[in-house]
């Protein structure tokens, strides 16, 4: 029998917004305030999220600007590395831990695969690099907590973060990334378009995505046998989220260490 869930329904808004959702989810399990809570989400403007333990990024990413809105920095309460919030889609879960935490991380990124494959797009686990330390790009390279197309173009990145025997992973799944952005912020090129999934429309399409979105909720339920209601955040709880929202935000008169 199916343990009982909560479906956030998808949203679009800023970047500090949605690392203070995905906390405030993962604060609200602990607490047993909530059951498992998954959600789906896309990014208001342009944004950079960074890794929780990250101190370094270019002095540029401060100033950057992408179809006349300033775009957004803001620090994930996950680790990792910079990813760059365009054109992509971002699931978020948080669940109990049962086992160890690489189990958990299977079983997600497993119901990632299959969903995938029902579009006809095989992905597999990414391999270790020890240069990706040294990387301010999350996609720059893949590692094992990543998913990757048959052509090694990562196409999912995932980080975690664990507070007792309880557990959020979230993800970007890299849709239709700007390559004129996607330069600027990184110095180097997105995903090729040849090398896209076919299957991915040319154009961001919100057919595809709530199609997407689906397969992902089916096989997320299948193979953590949880049925995810839909319940939308209320007003109080907006109100709770709001009120944390600022801790995520790098403001942009902020000094990282690193200048480039």
């Amino acid at each position: 029998m199916n343990r009982q869930g909560r479906l956030i329904p998808s949203m679009t808004a800023a970047g500090a917004s949605h690392m203070a959702i995905d906390s405030w989810m993962l604060d609200q399990l602990i607490d047993d305030n909530q059951p498992p809570i998954l959600r789906f989400y896309r990014w208001s403007t342009a944004s950079i999220s960074l890794g929780y333990h990250q101190k370094q990024w270019p002095q540029h990413w401060q100033h950057l600007t992408w179809q006349s809105q300033t775009v957004e920095l803001v620090r994930r309460p996950t680790g990792g590395r910079a990813v760059l919030h365009q054109g992509d889609l971002t699931y978020a879960i948080v669940l109990p831990l049962v086992g160890k935490r690489q189990d958990a991380y299977q079983q997600i990124c497993n119901a990632l695969i299959s969903a995938w494959q029902r579009l006809e797009v095989p992905l597999d686990y990414g391999t270790a690099g020890h240069s990706y330390r040294y990387q301010d790009n999350c996609f720059a390279l893949s590692t094992p907590a990543d998913l990757v197309t048959a052509s090694g173009e990562k196409l999912i990145g995932s980080a975690q973060l664990r507070r007792d025997r309880y557990l959020l992973q979230h993800g970007s799944i890299q849709l239709w990334p700007e390559p004129t952005l996607y330069q600027q912020v990184f110095g180097t090129d997105a995903m090729p378009p040849q090398h896209r999934p076919s299957t991915i429309p040319a154009q961001p399409h919100d057919q595809f995505l709530e199609t997407l979105e689906e397969l992902i909720q089916a096989e997320l339920m299948r193979s953590l046998q949880i049925e995810f209601t839909p319940q939308p955040l209320s007003p109080l709880e907006q109100t709770e989220i709001a009120a944390r929202s600022a801790r995520f935000a790098i403001p942009v008169d902020s000094s990282p260490k690193q200048a480039t």
